[in-house]
């Protein structure tokens, strides 16, 4: 019978590279558990947008550095909150359209500037980062790490535009890119079809953005 030496202590890793990997996975349930905390603390207004903004995009990065050098180690986000019991909803969301709360539903469009300076501007912004995004898309261009951050400002620019109708249909339709372009490897590119529907939609959008525009 083999006798077991309670005070031995137990080693989870044999070499360095098992060790890194540890590491690796350990910063990346601190950085969930962080961003769940810090999600909460905004939708309870207990942070400002502007404290919360920074916070998030950067907790946002560290998720997809910390996520890139596990590699296949770690390929599904949900699995590896089951495995290891994170109850982190609102971080999980956040992570997976990638930029933060602020930029999908606006942040309230916070200025010194009389209201119609603001709306002016705001539609300007608006329509130029959709122009921006299809000449991306026409000259080929569909890296993610190309047309995400563009389309980050484009989803916020939109939201900026307080008087636009909230079911304006161009809001979903950016979302869903978002989530698509966020669930892809920065250096991954976007398929000819892909690229060729994200124009369409976009073009879509933006006729309807200007039909709305006519129209007020």
């Amino acid at each position: 019978m083999t006798l077991v030496n309670l005070d031995e202590e137990i080693k989870l890793t044999t070499n360095n590279r098992e060790r890194a990997q540890m590491d690796n996975m350990a910063d990346l349930y601190s950085i969930i558990v962080v961003l769940e905390h810090l999600e909460m603390a905004y939708i309870r207004s207990a942070i400002t947008h502007t404290q919360y903004t920074p916070e998030c995009r950067q907790l946002i990065a560290q998720f997809k550095t910390a996520s890139s050098l596990l590699g296949d180690v770690v390929p599904d986000l949900e699995k590896f909150m089951k495995e290891y019991n994170l109850d982190c909803p609102a971080a999980a969301k956040r992570i997976k359209i990638g930029v933060p709360a602020t930029v999908e539903f606006g942040d309230g469009g916070a200025s010194n500037e009389p209201s119609g300076h603001k709306s002016a501007k705001y539609i300007a912004e608006t329509v130029q980062s959709y122009i921006t995004v299809m000449d991306m898309l026409k000259l080929g261009m569909g890296a993610v790490d190309e047309i995400h951050p563009h389309l980050a400002d484009l989803m916020q620019s939109l939201n900026n535009v307080r008087s636009l109708p909230a079911d304006f249909e161009g809001r979903a339709k950016l979302r869903e890119w978002l989530i698509k372009l966020n669930g892809m490897r920065a250096s991954e590119e976007l398929a000819a079809d892909e690229k060729r529907q994200m124009e369409f939609d976009l073009e879509s959008n933006y006729t309807a953005f200007r039909g709305w525009l006519d129209s007020q």
